[in-house]
């Protein structure tokens, strides 16, 4: 039997994560990877006890969900809550990250960003990555569904 790559490996974890997702938009995980090792991990939904797209809708302003909180930003933000420092490790996310993850994964010392999908990648995203040396790297992702979890 042969096994999975390690980036297979933590995209998969991202793909887990982004079915706890409570936006109805888009679901999104990622998971933070330091030697090879997972630091944290995130999905997009609201914050900490507070209303849910799925409950009551995404609230939308200029084409955006406000409600939720993407993410990256939530991986990153589980660190800071527990003092895990992020300087220099990788993260997996599901989908390219916004020009507003974008930057806090640089201001984070993430080294490279691992995306599974394309999604409305932001010229100034790619731009700002360059600038500051982050790797961006697309890793193909076959699929995660409930029934092969099961099986």
């Amino acid at each position: 039997m042969e096994r999975i790559s390690w980036n297979q490996y933590f995209m998969a974890q991202s793909h887990l994560l982004a079915l706890r997702s409570t936006c109805t938009r888009l679901t999104v995980g990622a998971t933070v990877v330091r030697d090879k090792r997972i630091i944290a991990g995130g999905y997009n939904g609201s914050i900490a006890g507070g209303v849910h797209c799925i409950d009551e809708g995404c609230y939308v302003i200029d084409n955006h969900c406000i409600r939720t909180v993407h993410a990256e930003m939530n991986a990153l933000l589980q660190c800071a809550k527990f003092g895990v420092p992020t300087e220099g490790s990788d993260i997996y996310v599901t989908h390219y990250p916004c020009v507003q993850c974008c930057k806090a994964l640089i201001q984070a010392g993430i080294k490279t960003v691992y995306y599974a999908k394309d999604y409305k990648n932001h010229p100034y995203a790619i731009e700002l990555f360059k600038q500051a040396g982050v790797k961006t790297e697309q890793v193909p992702f076959n699929g995660l569904t409930i029934s092969s979890l099961e099986e």
